[in-house]
């Protein structure tokens, strides 16, 4: 079975800033579909599996594994004929929401909960991701982090009026 490309937005047609963040949660920003891409990264592929890990309410998460599919994400291949059923896997554009995942579960396990519920291993330790530019290597520190809108008609601070404005730059905040 060949895969669909990842689902394309344009980020100007959605509400808002237009940003590759909003146009990525579009695709994958409901709590069922992450839930969903962490199973069958975990290896559990089947939809009794997905579901029961999750708690998605059944009819929400076909609908979500169904929108994943169309967007991408995962790909459905049959493995009995029958009756028919069929397992997900991941594509490309699904394996790289790993990082994504891992800051999640980073970010809960330091916020949301007392004791992390699951760790994930590296080697013989727990995994400590780290934010390293890909570009020249350093690790990334949020006082070289600069944005730059490249989008006409907005700046750092929103919509700016009149269709001549340049591109605007500036630190990142936070």
């Amino acid at each position: 079975m060949t895969t669909a490309p990842p689902t394309r937005i344009d980020p100007t047609e959605l509400p808002g800033r237009p940003c590759s963040a909003a146009a990525a949660l579009e695709l994958v920003g409901d709590r069922w579909s992450l839930l969903a891409v962490r199973e069958v990264m975990f290896g559990n592929r089947r939809f009794s599996e997905i579901a029961r890990n999750t708690g998605a309410p059944r009819d929400r998460l076909a609908a979500r594994l169904k929108v994943l599919v169309e967007a991408g994400v995962l790909e459905r291949r049959q493995y009995q004929q029958s009756p028919p059923r069929s397992d997900y896997h991941l594509t490309a554009a699904g394996r790289a929401l790993a990082p994504v995942l891992q800051a999640l579960l980073d970010w809960g396990d330091e916020w949301a909960v007392d004791s992390p519920p699951i760790s994930l291993r590296h080697h013989d330790h727990v995994l400590r991701a780290s934010w390293v530019c890909a570009e020249c290597g350093e690790p990334v520190r949020r006082s070289d982090v600069h944005r730059q809108m490249n989008v006409p008609g907005w700046d750092l601070a929103g919509p700016v009026s009149g269709p001549e404005s340049a591109p605007a730059s500036g630190p990142a905040a936070g």
